[in-house]
């Protein structure tokens, strides 16, 4: 019998937002948590990060915008993930996101945005509590 499947989780900077410590502090809290993390680095287009999702077989999709872009790439990926039959996988963000833009981004699928201020223990457990490990 093998040990359980660790949480994957993939953390995806889409766009041209060139501001990439906060995804990387969130990486590694992940990555503290127990979690294995696949992380994509900058400037990645909406179809690089659907397609590392898919190639890495991830549980969780979490992006992170400063630009103001948002609106467009979040809302984007999980479009392109059900295109790839991969409704399996959950879909997060966080960064710079005006509060009017939250309900817009969860009726597009994403499952949740973590504004400024949100401490890491906070998001780790909203992800222990929200994505598990598919087999």
């Amino acid at each position: 019998m093998k040990p359980p499947r660790k949480i994957r989780v993939l953390v995806a900077k889409p766009g041209l937002d060139g501001h990439d410590r906060g995804a990387k502090i969130i990486a590694r809290a992940f990555r503290d948590a127990g979690f294995e993390v696949i992380y994509t680095g900058l400037h990645q287009s909406p179809e690089q990060i659907v397609g590392a999702a898919i190639q890495e077989d991830v549980d969780g999709v979490g992006l992170s915008s400063l630009a103001g872009a948002h609106d467009y790439h979040f809302p984007k990926i999980v479009e392109l993930l059900r295109l790839q039959g991969a409704t399996d996988m959950v879909v997060f963000g966080g960064g710079i996101i005006p509060q009017e833009d939250i309900p817009l981004l969860k009726e597009a699928g994403i499952k949740e945005i973590f504004t400024p201020g949100t401490t890491l223990e906070d998001i780790v457990q909203w992800v222990k509590e929200n994505i598990k490990p598919r087999d």
